[in-house]
């Protein structure tokens, strides 16, 4: 994440608002979410009315990966062939939403 990274609340970033920070293929992050799965669910939206695609991801993930070396090592597997089919699925998006439930954010990066 970019230390310029503009930030908004949430209850502050308006449709306009969203919609012309994706026009202008901003990066921006929403913090203080309450409901994440709403808020993701509306900047996606918003970016495949614009007809571009976009990939919604866990933030910090391949922590998962980490169980591949433990007694449980099927499910660090079944992980990794998840997130490299998910990763298929949604090749070369013009942005990622990242999802972070632990620090309440959503973070969304221009990546084209």
């Amino acid at each position: 994440m970019s230390v310029d990274m503009k930030k908004y609340a949430s209850d502050e970033l308006t449709t306009a608002e969203l919609d012309h920070l994706i026009i202008c293929h901003s990066s921006f992050q929403v913090v203080g979410v309450a409901d994440i799965g709403r808020v993701v669910e509306r900047i996606e939206g918003r970016i495949e009315k614009s007809g571009m695609k976009c990939r919604v991801f866990t933030e910090y993930r391949s922590a998962s990966l980490i169980s591949i070396f433990s007694p449980a090592a099927v499910l660090g597997v079944g992980a990794a062939i998840g997130i490299a089919a998910h990763n298929l699925a949604t090749y070369n998006p013009d942005y990622e939403i990242g999802k972070n439930k632990i620090s309440s954010t959503v973070t969304v990066k221009y990546v084209k």
